[in-house]
């Protein structure tokens, strides 16, 4: 744990602005307080890892994995922001956590967002998958070596511990917002039109049946940048880009090209400055360009991304005023039929073996379906309001970008942050159009169509909301 409290060392700004006369550090909106603090969250090397449909175990750390949480404070409003280097939450680690930090802290568990950034090198700690392989390994030794340590367990005691000591370290601050467009370009849609008629995703690269795209990208990074108000000095930013955590692969724990941005950031902010990156809604979006070979590698990925934030034109929040509101949407999930059920568990032992990538799928689909065990999804939907012109919202899983394209379209803040993975990883997240296409998004995702925008009227009616309550 890293509490920006204990920030000593000089820092140079932004680099746009590094050769221009200082100015006088803006005035501190008043009562607005805000403390960081960062918490590892690593597994020991060994355990298993997610984002794939084998297993596959770590075999060391790249860069640890941790969870950053930024805590708001003003007037009697109070809110926390964790984004966590993890492929994936549960509602249960995410309601226990939320809970005991609202003991230890007096934030209402309503107010406080818990976000996966969707990193492809991190622990596998549920799901169907996991529960398979860990109930064989027990099966087969009467142990699993693969788990020595409760890792949902601990993972909720370091979120919980992330907002304590992030509210422990509250100091006045200053908030600023920024936008900026990597170029070259860093993102694409993986869903193409193909001369057949039908949709795939991630059809190859230089792929002759390829027609076009089926989908936009959203090209901005976003961030929410929190400056100490007694100095300028910046202490951490909230990032916000809509680009899949899968660009590092291998055995090695990574938090993936956030890392690497962080660290490029930190050569001109110091090195104890904090990006705290919530994913943007990418679910059909990664970094394979099809019109190339040429591949960009997480590093570069994250320097270009750092480059363009730390060019970005800074804003100060027009009439910083934090408020929070959330609802749980009624959002529909799929059926299946009991052969399907059958055949499901039966392929379950073969998943990741078969060569039957997208059978492999449906089969964990519907496998989860019978674990949820309920005909609806709850999700929730968190909007925060920072000021007049800034809002954040936060929508459960891997959300495609249309989606999250239409909340900013719509938002009546002139800057609004869409983060993913909030709360929950009901898998895919796609628009009714992607779900008459078909592909591999739509195998894998169980809910129904037209359950994503729900979501998005949902997160449209809250900053509204939001913004009346500011007039």
């Amino acid at each position: 744990m890293r509490p920006l409290a204990l920030l000593t060392l000089p820092v140079v700004l932004w680099a746009s602005f590094a050769a221009a006369a200082p100015e006088p550090p803006a005035p501190a909106a008043p009562g607005l307080t805000a403390g960081v603090a960062v918490v590892d969250i690593t597994p020991p090397v060994g355990y298993r890892m997610a984002g794939y449909f084998s297993e596959r175990l770590s075999t060391g750390t790249h860069d640890p994995l941790m969870a950053k949480a930024i805590v708001l404070r003003q007037g009697g409003q109070a809110a926390a922001l964790v984004c966590c280097d993890l492929l994936g939450l549960t509602p249960a680690v995410t309601a226990e956590a939320r809970k005991k930090a609202e003991a230890a802290t007096g934030i209402p568990a309503s107010h406080i967002l818990i976000a996966a950034t969707h990193s492809h090198t991190g622990p596998l700690y549920y799901g169907v998958l996991r529960d398979d392989f860990h109930a064989r390994a027990v099966a087969a030794g009467g142990s699993d070596p693969h788990e020595q340590v409760d890792y949902a367990a601990d993972l909720i005691a370091n979120i919980a511990r992330a907002v304590t000591e992030a509210n422990a370290a509250l100091r006045p601050v200053t908030l600023a917002v920024a936008e900026a467009e990597p170029s070259p370009p860093l993102a694409f849609n993986r869903r193409f039109h193909m001369k057949d008629g039908s949709v795939r995703f991630n059809p190859g690269v230089l792929n002759p049946a390829i027609v076009g795209p089926a989908g936009p990208v959203d090209p901005q990074a976003r961030m929410v940048l929190v400056r100490d108000a007694a100095g300028g000095r910046p202490l951490a930013a909230l990032a916000n880009f809509a680009l899949h955590l899968d660009t590092t692969g291998g055995t090695l724990y990574s938090a993936d090209y956030p890392f690497y941005a962080e660290q490029a950031l930190r050569a001109s902010l110091g090195r104890e400055f904090v990006l705290v990156f919530g994913t943007g809604t990418c679910g059909d979006i990664n970094h394979i360009d099809v019109k190339t070979k040429d591949r960009l590698k997480p590093d570069e990925i994250g320097a270009r991304l750092a480059a363009a934030l730390g060019q970005a034109k800074e804003r100060l929040v027009a009439r910083p005023s934090l408020l929070v509101r959330s609802t749980v949407v009624d959002v529909p999930l799929q059926t299946y039929t009991p052969e399907q059920l059958a055949a499901a568990r039966e392929r379950l032992p073969q998943i990741g073996k078969s060569g039957e990538f997208l059978k492999d799928v449906e089969a964990c689909k519907v496998l989860t379906l019978e674990a949820r065990g309920r005909p609806a999804l709850p999700p929730e939907v968190q909007v925060f309001r920072l000021g007049d012109d800034a809002a954040v919202v936060g929508l459960p899983g891997e959300v495609f970008v249309e989606l999250g394209l239409a909340i900013r379209r719509g938002s009546p803040f002139a800057t609004t942050l869409v983060i993913e993975l909030s709360g929950d990883d009901p898998d895919y997240i796609p628009t009714k159009k992607a779900f008459a296409e078909g592909s591999y998004e739509t195998v894998n995702s169980i809910i129904a169509p037209g359950g994503g925008e729900r979501l998005v009227d949902a997160a449209l009616r809250l900053l509204k909301e939001l913004k009346a309550a500011g007039e």
